[in-house]
């Protein structure tokens, strides 16, 4: 980093933009952030480790909470030292933010043509961390309510409300259908290390991470094609979170037998995120 006084360009801290693409850089490459990471994946297990057994409750008919980001935080809040749990949770998900962020903003150096379509996604993994990190923090400090839901309706008043929604549900489909090509053709392989894909464990690492990543775009497909029919058909009641679009599915010949499959393939991401922490290759 060049020093000196600050001089024209420069902001009030001496700083130019040089300084800052710099610094971005020499953290976004940095031994600390790896560790940050490490114990955000391991916290956004955590997170899908009660998911999946939130909604294999419910495939079995004794699920107390929703089968939500909220619902989970709540199910962790009710054990010993919880809320401190939780609040680990939060914190796990603000270095994952934090990661998204700087790789936003400084990484993907080397992807050439894919590097905007990455830095996109990093910021919009962001988003999704924080969203979670939020709903830690409301439940860790207990404000957070029992159940959730509800952002259908608040934005369908909204002008051109049902049109956001059925745009919502898009994006989400479309994610939730690049993540279960992910899994399916195993291109998540690529943040593991070199000893996670090799020999026998290898292959089972791979089997994990597929179901994981295959199961996961199931649930939020559901999701997604759920929030596009709320706003097409100008119908609220019809939008909602995993745990809506799982309780339509019960509704369906086999539907506890596919809530239970989407469980225990959440509890497969989960696994995954637990690995990736192990063999983290950024």
């Amino acid at each position: 980093m060049r020093g000196g006084p600050a001089g024209p360009g420069r902001g009030p801290g001496g700083l130019d933009g040089d300084d800052v693409r710099d610094l971005g850089e020499q953290a976004e490459r940095s031994e600390w952030l790896d560790h940050a990471v490490r114990l955000g994946l391991v916290a956004y297990g955590v997170v899908h480790v009660l998911l999946g057994y939130l909604c294999v409750q419910l495939a079995l008919g004794g699920a107390n909470e929703d089968a939500s980001t909220q619902g989970a935080m709540h199910t962790l809040a009710r054990q010993p030292l919880g809320r401190t749990l939780v609040g680990v949770v939060a914190l796990g998900m603000l270095l994952l933010v934090v990661w998204r962020v700087i790789e936003a903003g400084w990484g993907h150096r080397g992807e050439g043509d894919r590097r905007t379509r990455k830095r996109v996604t990093s910021a919009g993994k962001a988003v999704v961390y924080a969203v979670i990190g939020f709903s830690a923090v409301k439940v860790a400090v207990g404000a957070g309510s029992g159940r959730s839901g509800g952002w259908t309706a608040t934005v369908m008043d909204w002008p051109a409300g049902q049109w956001l929604i059925a745009l919502a549900g898009l994006a989400v489909l479309a994610y939730a259908a690049n993540l279960a090509r992910r899994g399916w053709t195993e291109e998540f392989a690529e943040h593991l290390d070199a000893e996670a894909r090799t020999g026998t464990s290898g292959a089972a690492f791979l089997v994990v991470g597929k179901v994981g990543h295959v199961a996961k775009g199931l649930s939020l497909g559901l999701v997604g094609l759920l929030t596009v029919v709320a706003g097409v058909t100008h119908d609220a009641r019809k939008g909602g979170g995993l745990d809506q679009a799982l309780q339509q599915v019960l509704q369906e010949p086999y539907g506890r037998i596919l809530v239970a499959v989407v469980g225990v393939g959440l509890w497969s991401y989960a696994g995954f995120c637990f690995l990736r922490a192990r063999f983290l290759s950024r």
